[in-house]
């Protein structure tokens, strides 16, 4: 581009409002094609010259990057525990900061692409966390307590996927463009350039987050409907039809499209219509339990068929399923490890050209140094302040900061790949970080490292691995935007910096909020010996107060007798009496992946699991794939609850029927349709009501609130409230609208 002339124009501005007017206006002029984010290579130029001055790294920027970032955090740890999966929080972001900017007078593109930068850290940072951290719990380990812990590991785990991606981004962003499509990077583009060039469709992104809002408040808050709609046939014993009929499943499906909503759902229906009446078919006249479960298959209801035998078959499949699209990237790690270490050679002999504003990057030096201070970070968090009951040595700790740093720079140049062919929201972070976990534990076990203190600090390893991997291939998608946009790549890795930061903050109160405000205690009468406990039983504590009475604490993992939870269990009747159901792994918040993670630990460490139930899921996997079905979705699918994937299968229903009979359009233009932005609303209002819910309940706990002040639904409608069709017609309702806004053309 002929910068000369654009630069000479800005030098004959008067004023900043005129030099923004006119640097747009000399970019235009020389300018001898019209601007498109997916043109080839040869024919791309970024929307923004290299020589122009306009307002980009501003305090207002930052600041309100940051607010979106600490919102759609803690929505993304909401939805991501309750769903198993979160979806990209750039687009909506972004369209929010160009009506909010503009609000508050003119701003610039490149301010906007700030917003989103800083803003989209928190959804991914979230996503590493609530996809392994949680396992502590599972683990017999207290998370209510660990608010550092949580906010260190995230931080660090943050930190590392922006370091590792700056030497990366010549190669996979630059070098690969018109290769790597970086789907939603592309269509966040997009939508700053609509913006830029006078676009308004805000409104669909807030028509979304009132009425989404309303529907949440009024099922979860008031109980005006059910909010999981069931059926369970006579004629088919051990089977169970249900949906959680939330806004935000609505809006993921819709999201990722029929044909992945689809996949999910069908993985639900092998799982919950297949695999469970047959399990209750071959079972039922048996007289006695079958391993893993502690109860007659003749006497289970469906969610402890499902939780028994179906969760280590879905977890041996997606364990396959992960591995298998890892390998199919190795060509992508090697290519990209080895164009990295050509560049920095490059730059340490000075041979490199030197660049300009679009391709200026934090130096090598500062990754250097930073990772250095990363592996400080890691080792003094895990020697001084280890988990209570899992301290470990300082050469075992060392070895973990180690092992981060190897495995964090690898899935990290994975993740990015795939994030470029496939999106952010496909990204197999579970996989790769069950990867990390095998291979670690494997170490482990080889060394004789064995006990509870080792299985924390493996999940250690791989919270901030996955933490990493899941930053990074967002980080990838905001770079991709400003390299389309013409934005300046130093100013984005310094945002995105903070951005983690500040996420990290609101995350770890989030997660701890759901655990501590979810939680319930149940009936549960248990025969236990305190005196001689069954493998995968222990005690935690021996005084645990709950209803003015004292009980000792036990948790149950991988045991033949006790189901998996945790128990309190009473001196003087010598049995357990109650159980302990915490916010995080109950039916509010399952936690799928966490719970996967916890059970390769515990079974490779003991050398307990059920591997002939995890084998066939293996298997399974394989018979997909030979069918030249892409498995991860599948596996994902027969993993979490049917109630989970039929609502998704909805919204993914719901585009099919909006694209029927439109002509076949690009991923990314999609991606910026009016049914995408009203389906971000549903999402970010499902997270952001949910999330007041916990709140109201935590303060109920506390006696700020009267107990169940806004539960008026049975006291207004009587049995209606309880009835399951009402919740039917109702989330049919809310699909609806969806469809309506999704037919809408964008302004």
């Amino acid at each position: 581009m002929p910068g000369d002339r654009g630069g000479a124009c800005l030098r004959g501005a008067l004023g900043r409002d005129l030099q923004w007017n006119r640097s747009r206006r000399c970019f235009l002029a020389t300018t001898t094609k019209p601007w498109s984010s997916t043109a080839p290579p040869a024919e791309f130029h970024p929307f923004v010259d290299a020589s122009s001055t306009m307002k980009e790294f501003t305090w207002r920027a930052v600041i309100l990057g940051a607010i979106f970032g600490a919102l759609f955090g803690a929505v993304s740890v909401y939805v991501g525990l309750r769903a198993g999966l979160t979806v990209s929080a750039s687009i909506p972001i972004s369209v929010l900061s160009i009506s909010i900017l503009r609000a508050f007078g003119r701003s610039t593109i490149l301010e906007n692409n700030i917003v989103q930068t800083t803003g989209s850290a928190g959804e991914s940072v979230a996503a590493g966390v609530i996809f392994t951290l949680p396992a502590l719990i599972f683990m017999g380990f207290s998370l209510n307590t660990e608010y550092w812990r949580v906010f260190f590991l995230a931080l660090i785990g943050g930190w590392l996927g922006v370091l590792f991606m700056i030497p990366l981004r010549r190669q996979l962003i630059v070098k690969e463009h018109g290769n790597l499509t970086y789907p939603e990077g592309t269509a966040c583009a997009d939508v700053l350039v609509a913006g830029e060039r006078g676009g308004s469709f805000a409104g669909s992104v807030f028509w979304g987050l009132g009425i989404g809002g309303v529907y949440t408040w009024l099922m979860n808050s008031m109980q005006m409907w059910p909010g999981q709609p069931e059926y369970r046939p006579k004629w088919l014993p051990g089977s169970s039809f249900r949906a959680a009929i939330t806004s935000e499943y609505l809006g993921v499906g819709y999201i990722i499209g029929p044909k992945t909503a689809g996949t999910l759902f069908a993985g639900g229906v092998f799982s919950w219509l297949v695999l469970m009446p047959a399990i209750r078919f071959f079972g039922q006249n048996l007289p006695g339990p079958v391993y893993p479960s502690t109860i007659p298959i003749a006497q289970m209801s469906p969610d402890q068929l499902w939780s028994s035998y179906v969760r280590p078959i879905g977890a041996g499949a997606v364990a396959a399923a992960g591995l298998i699209t890892l390998l199919r990237t190795l060509p992508t790690i090697v290519s990209a490890l080895t164009a990295g270490l050509k560049d920095v050679r490059a730059q340490r002999a000075g041979t490199a050209p030197q660049a300009d504003r679009l391709e200026r990057d934090l130096p090598m030096s500062f990754v250097l140094i930073g990772s250095l201070v990363i592996i400080a970070m890691m080792w003094a968090l895990l020697t001084f302040k280890p988990i209570p009951g899992a301290s470990t040595g300082m050469f075992s700790n060392l070895m973990a900061a180690l092992l981060v740093m190897v495995f964090g720079f690898l899935f990290v140049t994975v993740s990015c790949r795939i994030c470029g062919l496939i999106g952010t929201s496909s990204n197999p972070v579970s996989g790769m970080t069950i990867a990390t976990l095998m291979a670690t534990c494997a170490m482990f076990l080889v060394a004789g490292w064995t006990g509870g203190a080792f299985a924390a600090l493996a999940i250690t390893i791989g919270g901030v691995v996955a933490i990493a991997a899941a930053n990074a291939g967002a980080t990838s998608q905001d770079l991709k935007t400003g390299f389309l946009v013409g934005a300046t790549p130093q100013r984005q890795q310094v945002a995105l910096i903070v951005g983690v930061l500040v996420a990290s903050f609101f995350i770890g109160l989030t997660l701890i909020g759901m655990n501590k405000g979810l939680e319930k205690y149940t009936p549960n009468v248990i025969p236990l010996n305190l005196a001689q406990l069954p493998d995968g039983v222990q005690v935690e504590t021996q005084n645990y107060e709950h209803a003015g009475k004292t009980y000792v604490l036990v948790n149950a993992l991988g045991s033949l007798t006790v189901p998996d939870g945790k128990y309190l269990y009473d001196p003087g009747t010598n049995q357990i009496e109650i159980q302990w159901i915490q916010g995080i792994g109950s039916d509010a918040a399952p936690a799928p992946q966490a719970r996967l993670m916890a059970t390769v630990i515990n079974g490779i460490l003991t050398q307990r699991l059920p591997w002939r139930l995890i084998f066939l899921g293996v298997f399974l996997v394989i018979a997909i794939e030979l069918l030249g079905v892409r498995s991860l979705s599948f596996a994902v699918g027969s993993y979490l609850s049917i109630a989970t994937t039929a609502a998704i299968f909805a919204g993914g229903a719901v585009r099919w029927l909006v694209e029927l009979n439109k002509p076949k359009t690009s991923e990314t233009e999609s991606e910026v349709s009016t049914g995408a932005l009203y389906s971000s609303g549903l999402i970010a209002a499902g997270g952001v009501v949910g999330l007041l819910a916990i709140i109201i309940k935590l303060m109920e706990i506390r006696g700020w609130v009267t107990p169940d002040k806004f539960n008026v639904g049975e006291k207004w409608i009587g049995s209606v409230a309880t009835n399951d069709w009402l919740g039917v017609v109702m989330f049919v309702l809310l699909a609806t609208s969806l469809f309506v806004f999704a037919r809408k053309k964008l302004e």
